[in-house]
């Protein structure tokens, strides 16, 4: 007879230990298999994260969440002010910096992918996360909005995979988030920019994961519904403001309710991490119910 510690993985994240039990047995098979068990919670231990559009909402969420799971991530966006208070918030349970980054620049993001590198001397995933949304409907829309978008939210992915990718097949692989949105599914009235980027980031995330399946890269792309977050501010004034948009929000996403940071952030560190190993290409929609109806 033996007495071991029951281990329980919750999906916060947080590893924790239950009541003791007595296990009878009479080889070492079942010891083993708690002992592998043990080695499989490793969370994002010993990996290093790039996170972009990390001083506020998802991307602050995830630079917390991936560092509570012990991975050392480099945190990136043009808000100085809001990159501190991330670095501060997420530096208690990890080793994160920030670097100020124009993610629509090529300079910048090579620059951010090799800070990292000589940083730390590797990277084992890239979460591409900076947005930004403004509507108006194509007519109204100015094409420098236009550019600006498609700059910010797609083609910052382009050059995201663009650096990163050399350094993960030198060190064997790695893992690519790309967030994208239910518009990447589905079109929204007035929103012709985003929705034209939301869509090519799913597109773009399938087609780098076919180039790279075989070389161990995996590239997925997350898919939320309507989130407490301030990329969202500008919508829900065009709907009438923020508790317009909550009185009515059961009618379009069955939940009832918007979604947290948080619990986007915690798609990410599942595709981050080595759980999510046999998925690829993949649109992972957390949305409330919104792309059901």
């Amino acid at each position: 007879m033996i007495t071991v510690m029951a281990i329980t993985r919750f999906a916060t994240g947080i590893v924790t230990t239950g009541m003791t039990r007595t296990i009878a047995m009479m080889d070492g098979t079942t010891a083993t298999r708690i002992k592998e068990r043990e080695e499989e919670m490793v969370g994002l231990q010993g990996k290093v994260a790039i996170i972009t559009g990390a001083a506020r909402g998802i991307g602050r969420a995830s630079a917390i969440e991936f560092a509570r799971e012990g991975a050392r991530v480099v945190i990136a966006d043009v808000n100085e002010e809001g990159l501190a208070e991330t670095e501060r918030e997420a530096g208690s349970f990890s080793d994160v910096t920030y670097r100020v980054t124009d993610v629509s620049r090529a300079a910048d993001v090579k620059a951010l992918v090799d800070d990292t590198i000589d940083r730390f001397g590797k990277l084992d995933v890239l979460f591409n996360n900076a947005g930004v949304l403004t509507p108006a409907s194509v007519v109204e829309l100015d094409e420098d909005i236009w550019d600006r978008t498609i700059n910010i939210n797609l083609k910052s992915v382009y050059l995201g995979c663009k650096y990163a990718i050399p350094h993960m097949l030198s060190n064997g692989g790695g893992s690519i988030i790309n967030t994208g949105s239910v518009n990447s599914l589905v079109a929204e009235p007035f929103l012709p920019a985003y929705c034209a980027s939301k869509g090519g980031i799913l597109m773009l995330t399938k087609q780098v994961a076919l180039d790279y399946a075989q070389q161990n890269i995996r590239v997925n792309c997350i898919c939320p519904g309507w989130v407490d977050t301030p990329i969202n501010n500008p919508h829900a004034d065009m709907m009438g403001g923020v508790d317009k948009v909550l009185e009515g929000i059961a009618d379009w996403q069955p939940m009832g309710r918007q979604g947290q940071p948080r619990e986007i952030a915690r798609v990410a560190v599942f595709l981050a991490s080595d759980d999510s190993s046999f998925m690829t290409g993949s649109a992972v929609v957390a949305d409330g119910g919104m792309t059901a109806k």
